[in-house]
């Protein structure tokens, strides 16, 4: 049974602000696809339901202790690397990508999931280890990362799998670390580097060289980005008004609602309207930390951090890459790109947040 004392230590605050969010992005959704939908507005309706959806999961992750996790922690990654490998045998191909379970009327992305089963993973294997001391001690979380990192390198999804990479690091450092191993480790990863840019396919390689410098392929892998700073900047203070800014709504800003829907942000609601979405990360990211410090263990610390390194990185990555200070890899921003698995994904992780929130101290009964 639900003890109610337990939402006296549930953060509104933080709910608050992620659906302030999810309603900024509706708006910016409406507007970004009015010029290819116009007067259907199915890419709203998506984005709504695939919030309510996400509500709901908040409130049924709620439900349930957060340590109960831990103890299904193993059938949790094996249920994500069964999901991630069932993408490649029957997913389905979209932008160059197979990273898409078709079911009847919806698509799920389940390497959207992998990154909070690789959490909960993670979260469980260090959090009964006061510090790494050896190199030793890390094999065996590398290779639960590695495994799951291969799977959705094969999609092929670079995106996601620097995810996983900035979620282990953090994880790996704040659970304890010596400095000796964390520079064994960096320096595993820098003379990985060389390799890991050989398996690259050809157009993530130009990507990488276009962010170096978008005018070498203007029309080609420089286009993206170069439209993006046309935008965000041609949306100065006030910006050019929602529905009327001529690169979004002439399409000269392409996938205007997913991966660069903060250039769309830039251009029709200026730096007010960006500084604001901004703002709003940062109150997220803040109290997120406030639950990560204020958990009662180590495994609730973990998953929160987590949690917080996931959103930093989608969030600095996705708005770099608009501004040309990050490569392109197709992350989505945070409760504004439209998409229904990483709404919900994103929307579980809050109710992990809330869940470890809600149970900081013990309740007196």
């Amino acid at each position: 049974m639900f003890n109610k004392k337990l939402l006296k230590n549930f953060d509104w605050g933080l709910l608050i602000t992620v659906i302030l969010i999810s309603v900024y992005s509706v708006i910016v959704i409406a507007s970004a696809s009015h010029a290819i939908e116009t007067g259907s507005y199915k890419k709203v309706i998506v984005q709504t339901v695939a919030i309510l959806i996400g509500l709901l999961s908040i409130v049924a992750i709620c439900l349930i202790d957060y340590n109960v996790l831990a103890k299904f922690s193993s059938l949790i990654y094996i249920l994500n690397v069964i999901s991630l490998l069932l993408v490649l045998a029957i997913g389905k191909v979209s932008n160059g990508a197979q990273s898409w379970i078709h079911l009847g009327p919806v698509d799920i992305q389940p390497s959207e999931f992998s990154k909070i089963a690789l959490i909960l993973t993670l979260a469980n294997m260090f959090s009964n280890t006061e510090e790494i001391k050896t190199f030793k001690e890390l094999l065996w979380p590398m290779v639960y990362v590695g495994i799951p990192f291969v799977v959705v390198m094969l999609q092929p999804d670079l995106g996601t799998t620097l995810v996983f990479v900035a979620i282990f690091l953090t994880m790996v450092y704040i659970s304890g670390i010596r400095t000796k191993v964390l520079a064994q480790l960096i320096g595993l990863g820098i003379a990985m580097l060389p390799l890991g840019y050989e398996i690259l396919k050809p157009y993530q390689r130009n990507r990488l060289l276009s962010f170096l410098n978008p005018e070498m392929d203007p029309m080609g892998t420089g286009y993206h980005v170069i439209q993006s700073k046309i935008a965000i900047g041609s949306g100065m203070f006030w910006g050019k008004g929602l529905f009327h800014g001529s690169q979004t709504q002439l399409y000269y800003l392409p996938e205007a609602w997913t991966d660069f829907i903060f250039s769309v942000v830039g251009e029709e609601l200026g730096f007010i309207g960006a500084s604001i979405l901004i703002v709003l990360y940062a109150i997220m990211l803040y109290k997120a930390w406030k639950i990560a410090y204020n958990a009662k263990d180590k495994y609730g610390m973990l998953v929160a951090v987590g949690i917080i390194a996931m959103f930093t990185f989608h969030i600095f990555e996705n708005i770099g890459m608009t501004i040309g200070i990050m490569p392109i890899t197709g992350i989505p921003l945070p409760f504004m790109s439209y998409g229904g698995s990483a709404m919900v994904a994103d929307m579980m992780a809050i109710g992990l947040l809330e869940n470890i929130s809600m149970r900081r101290q013990k309740i007196n009964f």
